[in-house]
């Protein structure tokens, strides 16, 4: 393939490359460049927001370069800090290992097997005295730390900044050094981790790496970055018709980026919006499942929904938990025993309001409403989702 038609392609759909000279000139080396995307198991499923720079390494594959994916498994147990506002809760390195064995068989899921070359961080950090640690941490200043925007937010807010969390970019920067990286991979969020890297390269005498970022993808609320912890994911080893029922659940605002960040395209203008979800929906459930599961789950979804056949449609079995059972009670349970999604009293009481929830087929508008206790039926909580009661 012509050098300009391969950088073209690599550079499609990244934020931000640094520099794009650095990777004209690495691609016309003649060799295969040796690619790094580092994943930190903190829990044990992969989602469509790791899919993006799991999709550009296969890219890199295809093309005949080395895909090199880190498992941090020591920088896992600290926690990547980028973007949080918190503290990550640390784990043990048990937990860490449990969980990147399932984050393996889900990478494959996009990438070659065959072709790639999975390396465990811990290869080199268990091995470091306690000496070379502190002489690592001499190379990277304080200031050069905290100048990072989510590090200075938690100052300025009086939220504290644990000395290990400060680690976190070194270790990221060492690992490009350990493995000679050519390029990395990595969200927005990542830039100051990866700037890190080429930093230490140059150091240790290293070409430095190329920084290829990618666009963060957002959630299914469409306001904050896609995570497991605040409940916004599409796993990959979903089903598929939860994984459709999901992705049918987004914003029409948010379908555009969508379509520009999973499917590399523009949303085309002018079609209807609810054919146009329906064909995200389908052609990402049929990428990580098969075109048949695909064509079942978006049959089911227009039982369910599009016809108006609740009745007799698969619905998770919704049991409430407390005596209450008020609409609004009802509504925020049942996002999250059925769907894991996190949903305020405010949230619940602007879909009665809204005209989206109802009862055995009848619309709730009062929000004050109470469904008779022991009473089965089909509580409908949304445009996309419903439960069985009883």
């Amino acid at each position: 393939m012509p050098e300009s038609h391969e950088f073209d392609l690599l550079c499609r759909g990244c934020e931000k490359v640094l520099s794009e000279h650095e990777l004209r000139a690495k691609l016309a080396l003649g060799r295969p460049l040796r690619v790094k995307l580092g994943v930190d198991p903190t829990a044990p499923d992969i989602h469509l927001g790791h899919s993006v720079g799991l999709s550009k390494l296969r890219q890199f594959q295809d093309l005949g370069h080395e895909a090199i994916l880190i498992i941090g498994d020591f920088t896992a147990m600290i926690g990547d800090p980028s973007g949080r506002s918190v503290t990550r809760p640390q784990l043990t390195h048990q937990q860490v290992l449990s969980n990147a064995k399932s984050y393996q068989e889900q990478a494959f899921k996009i990438l070659s097997r065959e072709r790639a070359r999975i390396v465990f961080n811990g290869e080199w950090f268990e091995a470091m005295s306690f000496e070379e640690v502190i002489k690592l941490n001499s190379r990277v200043t304080l200031q050069q730390m905290l100048v990072r925007e989510d590090f200075r937010e938690r100052i300025d807010k009086g939220q504290p900044i644990r000395a290990h969390e400060i680690q976190y970019p070194i270790m990221q920067g060492w690992d490009s050094v350990m493995i000679k990286a050519d390029v990395e991979l990595g969200g927005t969020d990542q830039l100051f981790n990866i700037m890190v890297g080429r930093d230490l390269q140059r150091e240790e005498g290293q070409p430095r790496q190329v920084c290829m970022v990618m666009p963060i993808l957002e959630g299914l609320d469409g306001k904050q970055k896609m995570s497991k912890s605040l409940g916004n994911y599409v796993a990959l080893n979903e089903s598929p018709g939860d994984m459709f029922g999901k992705l049918m659940s987004i914003s029409d605002e948010l379908m555009p980026k969508y379509y520009r960040i999973l499917l590399s395209e523009e949303l085309s203008a002018g079609g209807h919006p609810m054919e146009s979800k329906k064909a995200l929906a389908r052609r990402i459930t049929a990428r990580f499942h098969s075109e048949a599961d695909a064509a079942a789950a978006q049959a089911e979804f227009e039982t369910r929904f599009s016809k108006k056949d609740l009745a007799s449609a698969d619905l998770p079995a919704f049991t409430p938990g407390g005596a209450a059972r008020d609409i609004v009670s009802l509504l925020v349970e049942a996002y999250g025993q059925c769907f894991q999604l996190t949903k305020s009293r405010s949230d619940a009481r602007r879909l009665v309001e809204g005209g989206s929830v109802q009862w055995r087929g009848e619309k709730v508008a009062d929000p004050k409403a109470v469904l008779p206790q022991g009473e089965p039926g089909v509580l409908k909580l949304d445009k996309t989702r419903a439960v069985r009661i009883g």
